[in-house]
C-alpha cells in the first residue's frame, strides 16, 4: 500500500517533540548564517550566491544521473543575475534552461506556486521536448494509462524492481490543485517543516513524465529561500542529497510505502539540512579566495582565456594543466597558449609546478 492511497491522504503526521531539538538547532544555525552573511559587503554576498546556485544546479542534475558543465551552469546563472564575473563561455539552452528554474524558484520565492508555473518549469528542463530518446509530455501533467503506470524502478531489463508507483494520471488536476493551494497557503507550519513535507509531497505525486525529482528540489529550494526571508542563497541543498543520496532514496522509499506518519523522513530531512548548513564554510572559504584573488592588480587586464583558465584552477583543475591542455579548453594554437601562460608567469600568478614529467605543468603561485 502507497501513501498516497490512505483514505487521510496527504494529512501527514509527525512527533512533534521527537524532532524539536533537530528543529531547534538548525534553525539556529540557520539564523547564524544568515546574521554571518549580512555583515559580509554586497559583492561578497553576491559571489557567495553566485557559487551556491552553481552547485545547486550541479547536484541536482547529477542526483539524476546527468553531468553539465561547471561553466557554462556559472555563466548561465551570472548572465541571468546580471554579474560581472571573470571568465564566462557561453551555455547551450538545456542548461539554461535547467538555470531558468532554479532562479525563477530562488529569486522569485515569494511568487504564488501554480500549475503554470510549474509546466514552465518543466518546459525549461526539456526544451527539446525529450528526455534521452523518449519524447514525453511537456507543458502538462503526464498521461499514462492503467496499462502503463508511472513506476520508479531499477534492475536489467526482465529483473526490474519496482520501487514506487505513482497515482493514477486522472487524478492529477485534483491532487496538484491541493498541493499547490496548500503550499501558497499554509502559514502556520514551521517553514522548514513545510520544506521536507513539500519535497515528500510532490514527488509522491510524481505529475511529470521526468524531472520530477529536480522540479521537488527547486520547490524545496523556494520554500527555504521562504524560511530564509532572502533570494540570496548560502548554501545547497541538493548538494548534500548527493552526498546522501542512496540514503535519500532509501528513506523516500519506505516513507512513500509507509503510514502517513512521515516523522523518520522529517528527522532525515532535518538532518541532511543540518549538514549543507555546516557545509557552508567550504563554500564561503572558496568565494573569499577566489575574491582576494581577482581584487589582485595583476589580474585585471588578463583576457578571456586566461581569465577562464585561472578559474578553473581555483576553481580545483582536474589533472595537470599543461599547455595542451590549455589550447584544447581555450580553443586556441598551442603558441598562443604559451604566450598566455608565459605572460601570466611573468605576472606571478602562475608558476612550474615541481613534479617533473613529459610535459611541463603548470599551478597557481
Amino acid at each position: 500500500m502507497y501513501i498516497y492511497q490512505h483514505k487521510a491522504w496527504p494529512n501527514f503526521t509527525w512527533d512533534e517533540n521527537l524532532l524539536s531539538g533537530s528543529l531547534a538547532q538548525v534553525r539556529y544555525k540557520q539564523g547564524k548564517l544568515l546574521g554571518r552573511m549580512e555583515g559580509f559587503g554586497f559583492d561578497l554576498q553576491e559571489k557567495t550566491t553566485l557559487e551556491t546556485l552553481t552547485l545547486d544546479v550541479l547536484k541536482s542534475s547529477e542526483i539524476e544521473g546527468e553531468m553539465l558543465g561547471r561553466d557554462e551552469v556559472r555563466s548561465s546563472i551570472a548572465r541571468r543575475l546580471g554579474m560581472e564575473v571573470a571568465g564566462l563561455v557561453p551555455s547551450d539552452r538545456h542548461v539554461d534552461g535547467v538555470v531558468e528554474m532554479m532562479l525563477d524558484a530562488t529569486q522569485r520565492h515569494t511568487v504564488a506556486l501554480d500549475a503554470e508555473r510549474l509546466f514552465g518549469w518543466h518546459a525549461a528542463l526539456f526544451p527539446t521536448g525529450r528526455s534521452g530518446l523518449y519524447k514525453i509530455v511537456v507543458g502538462n501533467w503526464r498521461n499514462n494509462t492503467k496499462d502503463d503506470p508511472m513506476q520508479v524502478v531499477s534492475g536489467a531489463l526482465g529483473k526490474e524492481k519496482v520501487h514506487f508507483e505513482a497515482p493514477a494520471s486522472t487524478v492529477l488536476d485534483k491532487e496538484m490543485l491541493r498541493f499547490t493551494q496548500w503550499f501558497n497557503q499554509n502559514k502556520d507550519l514551521d517553514p522548514v517543516i513545510k520544506a521536507g513535507l513539500a519535497h515528500l509531497w510532490f514527488v509522491t505525486i510524481h505529475p511529470f513524465d521526468d524531472g520530477n525529482g529536480r522540479i521537488a528540489r527547486a520547490i524545496t529550494d523556494m520554500q527555504l529561500a521562504r524560511a530564509d526571508e532572502t533570494s540570496k542563497r548560502f548554501y545547497s541543498l541538493s548538494a548534500q542529497i548527493r552526498v546522501e543520496r542512496t540514503a535519500y532514496y532509501n528513506i523516500l522509499e519506505k516513507t512513500q510505502r509507509g503510514s502517513l506518519d512521515v516523522t523518520a523522513w522529517l528527522e532525515w530531512f532535518l538532518s541532511c539540512y543540518d549538514a549543507a548548513l555546516s557545509n557552508t564554510d567550504h563554500t564561503l572559504t572558496k568565494v573569499i579566495q577566489k575574491a582576494d584573488f581577482w581584487e589582485n592588480p595583476d589580474t585585471f587586464d588578463l583576457n578571456k582565456r586566461q581569465k577562464l583558465m585561472l578559474n578553473k584552477l581555483l576553481d580545483g583543475f582536474d589533472g595537470k594543466l599543461n599547455s595542451s591542455k590549455w589550447a584544447k579548453i581555450s580553443k586556441c594554437s598551442q603558441d598562443t597558449a604559451g604566450r598566455d601562460i608565459n605572460d601570466l608567469m611573468e605576472r606571478g600568478i602562475l608558476k612550474k609546478e615541481a613534479a617533473g614529467g613529459r610535459s611541463t605543468s603548470y599551478i597557481l603561485s
